[in-house]
């Protein structure tokens, strides 16, 4: 079986048995979409209400902006993988819940480690806060980490602030496209080492 079709399978069955209370709420599972052979992943929060009507990750303006960094690094959405630490929106957009975060925390590690990429880009404070704990995003952004994380091994993880956080402060989206911009670099570096 190819990684693709494990992919699918395992988005299919981790959603039959995900416990997350978020999923009696949404309107639609948002497991994450891009290639399974990927070398970046990029993790988010949650779906948005976007998302959750089409089951689609990152397909609002934050996807957008999103979008465009990838292609000022000469990326598409085909080249990477793109899910959130939650597969469920959150009512009215709250932020997730530890406990919700830990009910899909088994599905995002199980899918980082069929990937296994190169590189894990956590999008915002609350991606970075599961993988790189005690870190501020303000001070943290445009920087990367080796971490061991439990279940996940020893992996390289690049912090950058959410496309999202751009649209609502301006003066962030210079900043997130000059961090973005190490993005193709810092994978060759890391390719090297492994």
């Amino acid at each position: 079986m190819n990684k693709k079709r494990s992919l699918e399978k395992l988005n299919q069955s981790m959603h039959a048995m995900c416990a997350c209370p978020l999923k009696e709420t949404a309107i639609n599972v948002v497991p994450g979409k891009g290639s399974a052979d990927a070398d970046i992943v990029f993790i988010g929060e949650a779906p948005g209400k976007k998302e959750d009507k089409e089951g689609e990750p990152f397909i609002g303006a934050a996807g957008k902006f999103l979008d465009e960094m990838l292609a000022s690094v000469k990326l598409s959405r085909d080249d990477i993988y793109i899910t959130n630490i939650v597969k469920y929106r959150p009512p009215d957009n709250r932020d997730p819940r530890p406990e919700e975060v830990e009910d899909c925390w088994m599905w995002l590690s199980e899918q980082i480690a069929l990937i296994d990429p190169v590189l894990i880009v956590p999008l915002g404070r609350h991606a970075l806060e599961r993988f790189v704990p005690g870190q501020k995003i303000s001070e943290a952004h445009g920087k990367s980490f080796r971490r061991e994380v439990p279940g996940l091994g020893s992996r390289e993880y690049f912090a950058l602030y959410h496309p999202a956080a751009a649209l609502y402060n301006g003066s962030l989206r210079e900043t997130l496209i000059t961090d973005f911009s190490k993005v193709p670099k810092l994978l060759e570096e890391v390719k090297k080492e492994r």
